[in-house]
């Protein structure tokens, strides 16, 4: 089986979807700004909003492409 690869790529511009549950993130548009190792079978990425001085940590199924 061949190993899939990232969705997104870094500097791409993503749409991130808070879960539902636990501590709610702002929602809204941020930049990949690094590729992280997935998580079960999820793919992870750092993410960056202009807005806010710090990253975060999504997994793929929590992004969009803009």
């Amino acid at each position: 089986m061949p190993r899939r690869l990232h969705k997104y790529e870094v500097g791409e511009a993503v749409y991130f979807t808070s879960p539902s549950f636990g501590r709610a993130a702002a929602t809204g548009s941020y930049t990949v700004v690094k590729l992280l190792p997935s998580e079960g079978d999820d793919y992870q990425y750092r993410i960056k909003s202009s807005g806010e001085a710090f990253e975060r940590v999504a997994k793929e199924s929590q992004l969009e492409r803009v």
